[in-house]
């Protein structure tokens, strides 16, 4: 084991820990977002014995499981509510810790889990009541046995993997893209040592004993809603086609997106900034060929399999379908720049070291200048949007709520608000005589779906506030007509 310098490895990792811990702490309590809220309202607040009679895309249920459990014991707190994914994202970045320190050593292991520590995006998942963290985890515990078990084949290592993939899978259906592409890997270099003619019988077995028991527990898990499931998948395209916001189903939009939600709105830095990602998780991926032949292949596949399969679906590319990668990136990154600094250094003299050594403390600053923006805003202030206008409404002021949030007003929040999601709707409301507030969330969607109401925000109404939000287009704005 590497040691930095007299100071054994585990303290460092225990170090790295605890600060991700403080980190996914801090503003733990703040205001729910709307997916978070309808699976309070869907899920969490149905008896056991209910949570699992349909399929929706939106529950993940070992998580919602979870996340009940810890509601019966702290009562229904924001920051109970999300307790499961503070543990999985921590847990997520050990796990990273051991995957880098099996590839790379014991330094880079360590530069890789601090940088996830500090990760915006790491955070922001770790303090979201859904799954990804726990996708993350159990992604990065399989790719763990994965490469271990094509290295080293033993039958404890490949059971282990089988129900890695089950709880994966059971968490989100997303979740068995990466064991699914790890499973390609592996008849991949089953026919490459048949082609070799060198005989790989446990390489055979044990997997296909894992990959066996992972199947069967995950029909056994999903067995009570199997038809359910079956439905919802086959009608998830036609609601992608008619969706106002037809870039959702864009690769590049959520490349793109996925950087601008961690840096903001930066212009041309953003895809600057995705090309250099790319360019440097190529050169990290050639540099882990060495140690660990059969890595970048699962990353690289997993992404590309991910793409496909939603393509194939009609789905929505959200960038959190691609945040069980943030680790395995983080750590192509991390192997990028040391190749880059490698080669400047082979060029100006030898100080590659060095070098290495400044771009380290440069990511840590940068990472950690962004990490505060996790904590600038809530992720979707709909409650403070909510409370300003109940307090401040006058008496004869009509309220309506505008988009695909105009359910929760109504049904989570108790509201006696009108819902506008239509242009239809808005003309019905302007008839109306009298002073009218308009609370807007997901401004960019809600405009888009009611474009009169977006026309007459120009002219027609004050914005009384904008509620900022560090979700994507997670603003929520409260108009007033007079």
């Amino acid at each position: 084991m590497e040691s930095k310098g007299n100071i054994p490895d585990y303290f460092w990792l225990t170090a790295i820990l605890l600060l991700a811990l403080g980190l996914r702490l801090i503003n733990l309590n703040a205001a729910l977002w709307y997916d978070e809220i309808v699976s309070v309202d869907t899920h969490l607040r149905l008896p056991w014995g209910s949570m699992m009679k349909s399929y929706s895309m939106n529950y993940h249920y070992l998580f919602n499981l979870q996340s009940k459990l810890a509601i019966g014991v702290f009562g229904e707190e924001n920051w109970a509510i999300r307790l499961p994914a503070v543990i999985f994202g921590v847990g997520a970045v050990g796990a990273m810790w051991w995957l880098a320190r099996d590839i790379a050593g014991a330094k880079i292991a360590h530069l890789t889990a601090l940088l996830l520590a500090i990760s915006y995006h790491h955070i922001w998942f770790s303090q979201n009541a859904r799954g990804y963290t726990e996708l993350a985890f159990f992604s990065t515990l399989g790719m763990i046995l994965f490469l271990r078990g094509m290295a080293r084949p033993s039958l404890a290592i490949w059971l282990t993997y089988g129900v890695t993939l089950a709880l994966a899978t059971f968490t989100h259906l997303t979740g068995a893209f990466a064991f699914a592409a790890q499973g390609l890997v592996w008849l991949g270099a089953i026919a490459a040592a048949a082609i070799r003619q060198k005989p790989v019988p446990r390489q055979f077995l044990f997997p296909l004993i894992g990959y066996a028991l992972g199947g069967a527990l995950t029909l056994l898990l999903y067995a009570p809603i199997l038809p359910s499931l079956l439905e919802t998948i086959g009608g998830v395209s036609a609601t992608s086609q008619v969706d106002v916001m037809q870039e959702y189903q864009n690769p590049l939009w959520s490349l793109l997106e996925g950087v601008r939600t961690a840096i903001g709105s930066a212009g041309v830095i953003v895809p600057i900034l995705a090309a250099s990602i790319i360019f440097l998780s190529i050169l990290g991926g050639v540099e882990t060929n060495g140690n660990s032949p059969l890595y970048t292949p699962s990353v690289a596949l997993h992404i590309v399999l991910t793409l496909v399969l939603l393509l194939t679906l009609g789905m929505r590319i959200w960038p959190r379908f691609f945040f069980a990668d943030i680790g395995f990136i983080m750590l192509l990154i991390v192997l990028g720049v040391r190749v880059v600094c490698t080669w400047i250094g082979s060029v100006i003299g030898g100080r590659g070291q060095f070098l290495f050594a400044l771009a380290s403390l440069a990511m840590i600053a940068i990472s950690a200048g962004l990490a505060f923006r996790n904590y600038s805003a809530p992720k979707q202030n709909l409650a403070g949007a909510f409370d300003l206008v109940q307090t401040t409404r006058a008496a004869d002021e009509r309220v309506f709520a505008v988009g695909q949030a105009a359910a929760l007003f109504t049904g989570h929040f108790d509201a006696d608000w009108g819902p506008i999601l239509n242009d239809t709707d808005y003309q019905n409301a302007k008839r109306i005589q009298g002073p009218m507030l308009f609370v807007v969330a997901f401004p960019a969607r809600s405009f888009r779906a009611v474009p009169l109401l977006d026309k007459d925000t120009e002219s027609d109404m004050t914005l009384v506030r904008r509620f900022p939000g560090t979700l994507g287009d997670g603003a929520v704005l409260v108009f007033r007509r007079d």
